[in-house]
């Protein structure tokens, strides 16, 4: 059933930019190095900002795994200590890199105020299951254990991302919080790609998942990232979140997914979840929305969603909140 009509009529432009893509494990060098060429010529067009240092860094992998790339965003002018984001990149687990989320990081350490450490996680199917959120977990770690060098607060440190860095990010505050060796402050899902099962489900929803994302290439993502058939048994809650018998103890949370996301009704689950789970839980819905809306900026929708987030983040990260919550 088409949901073309339901669509925010400011994004109708969007969607002749980015057609439907057939995905196949043959064709994803060709189209990881069309991408790459698209965003560097992107990032190429953006005027410099001298207010943010950006440094490259090759951090300690997993056990057996090679060093972790990693991008470190410092505001040059924000009083320290600094709160801090480790960001992970989207790409349906299989596409992306941390380079490619330039613009979109350089904004949000601008406009909130804090540091980034960007991971260039190992892509699927190259790298099935747990390689990429051990690989954000191993970025995690050095940002916790650099804090001092970086001047950033142990005590606000977050984590976040879009799409299957949504996702990771999720998998990766189940892992850090039974793993117990680092506080999360806060955790930013934007449209997060929770669920497997959404890619085997019998009775999918009839309006979402028809543009940028949709079940073909969701099926594909997670079958690449898994190594098995999607909605199979014993799939780990760290590969797909909303797998997680109990959501407690979590930091802090914000969501936000489109109503015709693809995405919808498992973030609006995890949502649920969270908060019966006791998980302060912040939920945004966006009419009209499809999976990756915000790539037009110049919507309105899309700008209400980047300010509903950074929002989110500065009161997250506010210093007082998190020296109550320290206490505490």
């Amino acid at each position: 059933m088409s949901s073309r009509h339901l669509i925010d009529p400011e994004l109708t432009e969007l969607l002749v930019q980015f057609p439907s893509l057939q995905f196949t494990r043959e064709g994803l060098p060709q189209l990881r190095a069309l991408l790459a060429q698209q965003f560097g010529a992107l990032r190429a067009s953006l005027p410099a900002n001298d207010d943010i240092e950006v440094m490259e860094r090759h951090v300690p992998g997993p056990v057996g795994a090679n060093d972790v790339r990693v991008l470190v965003y410092l505001p040059k002018n924000a009083p320290r200590p600094l709160p801090a984001m480790l960001w992970i990149h989207g790409g349906g687990y299989i596409l992306g890199t941390a380079d490619e989320d330039d613009a979109t990081v350089k904004k949000m350490v601008g406009a909130v105020g804090c540091a980034a450490v960007s991971v260039d996680y190992r892509l699927a199917p190259e790298t099935t299951h747990p390689g990429p959120v051990e690989d954000c977990y191993a970025a995690l770690k050095w940002l916790h254990a650099n804090a001092g060098e970086l001047g950033v607060d142990v005590n606000r440190i977050a984590i976040g991302g879009a799409s299957a860095g949504g996702g990771l990010a999720a998998g990766l505050g189940l892992l850090t919080r039974d793993r117990g060796e680092i506080p999360l402050a806060f955790q930013l899902l934007i449209y997060p790609m929770l669920d497997d099962r959404t890619a085997a489900a019998d009775d999918p929803h009839p309006f979402t998942g028809e543009f940028l994302w949709t079940r073909e290439a969701n099926h594909f993502g997670w079958s690449a990232l898994l190594g098995q058939e999607p909605g199979s048994a014993n799939v780990s809650p760290y590969a797909a979140a909303a797998r997680a018998e109990s959501l407690a103890n979590l930091p802090a949370t914000y969501i936000s997914v489109g109503a015709l996301d693809l995405f919808l009704e498992e973030d609006l689950e995890y949502a649920r979840r969270l908060v019966r789970a006791g998980v302060p839980t912040e939920l945004h819905l966006y009419p009209g929305a499809y999976h990756g809306f915000n790539l037009d900026p110049r919507a309105q929708v899309s700008q209400a969603y980047e300010r509903d987030y950074f929002n989110a983040l500065r009161r997250a990260l506010a210093p007082d909140r998190n020296t109550a919550q320290a206490a505490a």
